[in-house]
């Protein structure tokens, strides 16, 4: 999955939760997004019925979060850290946790901030900038 489009996408979410519920062998990148989806019960009715929600939009304006987009980015941080990419994500994680009390609120500041640098580079058409994220982590 290196450059999957938005069903693409969110089709390994809901085939990962199919995999899981028929007992199947996952992938380990299968059993990371597992583990995501395991801490948010709240999106479990969405993935068991891919029929309705895999074209579903989730426009900003309407106030709804977007159930695929934010398990996307858990699992993208997950894999950030993994890795230490960009470098110092994994000390700014540690630090995070100890200050905000468990890993699940730390990667909920991590997603404020790889939110940032992903706006950022939208707005101004140009590539995730590190340096964005590295300095929003180190301001929380």
């Amino acid at each position: 999955m290196f450059d999957p489009s938005r069903d693409q996408a969110r089709q390994f979410l809901f085939d990962t939760w199919r995999k899981h519920h028929d007992g199947l062998p996952l992938t380990p990148l299968e059993a990371m997004a597992l583990d995501v989806i395991g801490e948010h019960p709240e999106y479990h009715a969405i993935l068991s019925d891919p029929d309705r929600y895999l074209t579903r939009d989730y426009p900003a304006e309407q106030g709804e979060p977007n159930p695929f987009l934010h398990l996307m980015m858990h699992l993208s941080i997950r894999e950030q850290l993994s890795i230490d990419q960009p470098p110092g994500v994994r000390a700014h994680f540690h630090r995070l946790c100890l200050k905000l009390g468990s890993e699940h609120e730390a990667v909920h500041a991590f997603l404020d901030c790889f939110g940032e640098m992903l706006w950022h580079a939208q707005r101004y058409q140009t590539m995730p900038d590190p340096a964005i994220y590295l300095d929003c982590l180190s301001r929380k």
